[in-house]
């Protein structure tokens, strides 16, 4: 990549960078998007996919296989610690995970694939929304105009701090893990404090609770049985001190390797609250949101991943354990072979979704090549 062109697409980064938008309301972003793609001409523009989701279409002149390269618009509710001049202008928000980063390496191919379309079959360039609430790919894949795309290949890639800048290391079968968020709303009766006994207090289920929840999961070895449930979240009554509470909450993390382990992991967790609530006289409501199911790397499309990092001239490690952290590209496996390759952020890069985080630069020539070469292989 030329020092002009890396310059053009930092600065298309730069831009993305201080437009961050949460998870359902990417409207800015997707039009921004669809405005730069708009101007290398493919050959279908989708919007609105999944709320705002953005597809552009490359076709070949040959049959072939259809192969999507996937990024994500949305940014983060966090506030921006940054003293750069392109930092986040949109309060409370920022792009805190390198959704920015991804999404200027799959716009980056549109000037490539105008250039010079495939062979054959077809290029999908997807900008998934809410990808951070795990809402996103389902709602792109039951959008019938996904349906006219239906493709045979899924990539993408996320950033990975604490691999040095540009570095890579992929893995086969499992490569994020399943979560979810499980909310408890405990429900008895308030009394005045001076008289708790005439009244139904959460207080001690949730004493209970909090502990057993914890111990139903630590964590240790990715694992078959790898399990962690993390407190997120905790309310007791109102904050006042004439009021024995009369209802409270808490929110956990629920996190397993496997979409099996989870299903054991949820029971699990719903029988302990019902028992405690019920021992303590308690109503009890359980939901669940930000659900995401495991990411399963396919073996044939590791390997053609691997190909395409060693025509690309950078080698990858391969290792035996997912991330621990959750994505919801995994949905895209269910139809296609489908990979993700973790692109290094660099060893002192700030952990994702920390306040300081900033997708460096120098990484986007590193990513374009991968997914140039991923499309060179396969439809060239």
């Amino acid at each position: 990549m030329t020092p002009d062109r890396l310059a053009q697409l930092t600065e298309l980064r730069h831009a993305l960078h201080q437009i961050p938008e949460v998870s359902g309301a990417e409207e800015k972003t997707a039009a921004f998007i669809t405005d730069y793609l708009r101007g290398y001409d493919p050959d279908q523009l989708l919007t609105g996919l999944g709320g705002h989701g953005v597809a552009a279409v490359y076709d070949g002149a040959a049959d072939g296989p259809t192969v999507m390269i996937r990024c994500e618009l949305d940014g983060l509710p966090i506030e921006e610690i940054s003293d750069q001049p392109y930092r986040s202008t949109h309060a409370g928000r920022g792009h805190l995970c390198g959704h920015d980063g991804h999404m200027t390496i799959v716009a980056a191919l549109a000037q490539d694939l105008a250039a010079r379309r495939p062979a054959r079959g077809r290029v999908v360039l997807m900008f998934q929304p809410a990808e951070e609430t795990g809402k996103g790919a389902p709602a792109v894949i039951a959008d019938p105009a996904f349906g006219e795309l239906a493709p045979d290949y899924a990539f993408s890639l996320h950033n990975l701090p604490g691999l040095p800048v540009g570095q890579l290391a992929l893995c086969s079968g499992p490569a994020n893990c399943a979560s979810r968020g499980m909310r408890i709303r405990l429900t008895g009766k308030t009394s005045h404090a001076a008289a708790p006994q005439d009244g139904i207090s959460p207080a001690g289920a949730m004493a209970q609770l909090l502990p057993g929840l914890v111990a139903l999961g630590g964590g240790a070895d990715l694992g078959a049985d790898y399990a962690l449930v993390t407190l997120t979240h905790a309310r007791l009554g109102e904050a006042t001190f004439g009021i024995a509470p009369g209802e409270g909450e808490v929110w956990a993390t629920l996190r397993t390797v496997n979409d099996a382990r989870m299903e054991a992991l949820i029971a699990e967790a719903e029988d302990l609250t019902r028992q405690i609530c019920k021992k303590c006289g308690l109503g009890v409501e359980i939901s669940f949101d930000d659900v995401f199911e495991a990411c399963t790397n396919d073996a044939e499309a590791v390997a053609i991943l691997q190909t395409a990092c060693r025509a690309a001239g950078h080698p990858v490690e391969m290792r035996d354990q997912p991330q621990r952290w959750s994505e919801d590209f995994g949905q895209f496996g269910k139809s296609a072979r489908a990979a993700m390759v973790w692109l290094g952020s660099g060893e002192m890069q700030p952990q994702l979704h920390n306040p300081d985080y900033d997708f460096p630069d120098d990484a986007i020539p590193v990513g374009v090549s991968i997914f140039t070469a991923v499309i060179d292989n396969m439809l060239r």
